[in-house]
């Protein structure tokens, strides 16, 4: 789903994108703004603002239309409201939208919204209004999921599409991911000295194990040899008795003399 939804996204800038290389009126310029911000399912501007030929609006008659698809890139309604007088009129399309984007900047921030806060900055009256607008406009367009607490007066997100970045947002960004490929660089060399330690000390302990049982093998042989030495002595002086025993018993004996 949220596949589906990106590549949606890219295909629209990208259909705007040719539209704006083809213009070359600032009227025309202008008109292409309106569109791209009242599409109900364009909800990406930043790569709108790099585009060359919009550049052309700046110190025209028709610069507040650039201001204005700045503020849906980056901004809220609340944001709008401050800034009104210097910006084109919305158009009914422009305010929804603007809603649901306001939505999302606070689902950045939190994953619990109160009613009272979202009513005050989506200029919604009552919780009614509110509750069909989160319905309808935002989780029915796919671009947050949650659920209504009536009893908690809250709306939990549970997912919610992410906003363009501004440029000081994406500084930090990449800030943040080069923080983390440092330490992670850090770690991995520090788990591959551990590594080479256990298999040195792996090592190590099959060289004392075996000269261990090479120990234990010669003392084997050792005993062994030692048992059998012992075993053939032992053989040599019981034959040795025996043949002295008999050879004393064939020997003639002496006639005794008898006393005078």
């Amino acid at each position: 789903m949220a596949m589906d939804a990106e590549r949606r996204q890219a295909e629209l800038i990208g259909q705007f994108s040719a539209q704006a290389a083809a213009l070359s009126s600032a009227p025309q310029l202008a008109a292409l703004v309106l569109e791209a911000t009242s599409h109900p399912a364009l909800f990406a501007f930043s790569e709108l603002l790099t585009l060359p030929a919009l550049s052309k609006l700046a110190g025209t008659q028709y610069a507040s239309s650039l201001d204005l698809l700045r503020l849906f890139a980056y901004g809220t309604l609340k944001d709008y409201k401050s800034n009104s007088s210097t910006l084109p009129a919305l158009l009914p399309e422009q305010a929804r939208k603007l809603k649901q984007l306001s939505v999302l900047t606070l689902a950045e921030s939190t994953k619990v919204l109160p009613y009272d806060q979202l009513m005050q900055e989506l200029d919604v009256s009552n919780v009614r209004e509110l509750e069909d607008f989160l319905i309808n406009e935002c989780m029915y367009s796919g671009i947050v999921k949650g659920k209504l607490d009536q009893l908690r007066r809250c709306f939990e997100v549970q997912f919610a599409a992410g906003r363009d970045l501004t440029p000081g947002q994406l500084n930090n960004m990449i800030e943040t991911l080069s923080d983390w490929l440092g330490t992670s660089d850090s770690l991995l060399h520090q788990i591959q000295e551990k590594i080479k330690w256990a298999d040195t000390t792996s090592e190590l302990n099959k060289k004392h194990q075996k000269e261990f049982e090479d120990r234990v093998e010669e003392a084997k042989k050792s005993i062994k040899a030692d048992i059998d030495l012992r075993g053939h002595d032992d053989f040599l002086s019981e034959s040795g008795g025996m043949m002295d025993f008999e050879e004393d018993r064939i020997r003639p004996k002496r006639r005794r003399q008898p006393m005078a």
